[in-house]
């Protein structure tokens, strides 16, 4: 079975660091070392994560993506940046909100943000939310008002307690219902949980949702994570998270139907 690894973060060590990044990247993870990679492990096609820890916010994840067909990628931009520069760059599917650790959230209904989520819902992009499962709630209410396509990221930010039976998981198990709501099944190492707990999240999730609204992402090159991580560990969770093959094998149908369904690439 091929797989589709629908949360990467490639960058070189040269790019310079942003302003208030929470950790310092102990290596880096080029586009040129991440496709023999993917060969070795059966992965297909990636979606590279835009990375907020860094400078150089796009022009990295751009030229990576006008090099090798087999990415696709979403970028960082704030409210007045005019997305027509940047709908004709190939590969390009969305825009990443990496609102973890903010101390004050934006506020959606402001004109500038109204703006950009127009120019995102006509592009027929979507935003990618990573934020902590207890402030989603309001943010994907507006998201989906305005008639945004949503990817959660890492497993919607389960409670390591709770799971998904608080305000914050029960707002993500709504939005699936509706049909504009995906979630990534990724990093899911940064939890600190059992591979068992891991699968009852991934569990919670297809009961809601089934296969056809999951993603897989190995979060790789590991970023802060706690011990060291290999690719393969990546795709040994996701076999261990997502038992029965065929589920998984839908998921990968599901990520290459949502990202690379342009038929200008393959």
């Amino acid at each position: 079975m091929t797989l589709v690894d629908a949360h990467v973060h490639l960058f070189s060590r040269t790019l310079p660091l942003a302003a208030g990044a929470w950790t310092r990247p102990e290596g880096d993870l080029t586009a040129e070392a991440f496709l023999p990679m993917m060969d070795a492990h059966g992965v297909s096609h990636a979606v590279i994560s835009a990375m907020s820890l860094l400078g150089d916010q796009n022009e990295y994840t751009l030229a990576a993506l006008r090099a090798h067909p087999r990415l696709r990628g979403t970028v960082h931009v704030e409210p007045g940046t005019e997305l027509a520069d940047l709908a004709g760059l190939i590969g390009v599917v969305g825009v990443r909100f990496q609102w973890r650790r903010r101390t004050d959230l934006p506020d959606l209904r402001e004109p500038g943000y109204r703006t950009l989520l127009r120019q995102i819902a006509e592009l027929d992009w979507h935003v990618e939310l990573n934020i902590e499962s207890a402030r989603l709630p309001p943010v994907l209410d507006s998201l989906l008002a305005a008639g945004i396509k949503v990817v959660v990221d890492h497993f919607g930010d389960p409670h390591p307690e709770t799971g998904y039976a608080n305000p914050g998981g029960a707002a993500l198990l709504r939005g699936l219902a509706t049909g504009q709501v995906w979630v990534k099944l990724s990093a899911g190492y940064r939890f600190g949980v059992s591979p068992a707990r891991l699968a009852g999240y991934a569990a919670t999730l297809l009961s809601a949702t089934g296969p056809e609204r999951l993603f897989w992402g190995s979060d790789a090159p590991f970023v802060g994570a706690r011990r060291p991580l290999t690719y393969q560990d990546a795709v040994n969770s996701f076999a261990t998270t997502v038992p029965d093959p065929a589920l998984r094998e839908q998921i990968t149908r599901t990520s290459l139907a949502f990202y690379f369904r342009s038929a200008s690439r393959p």
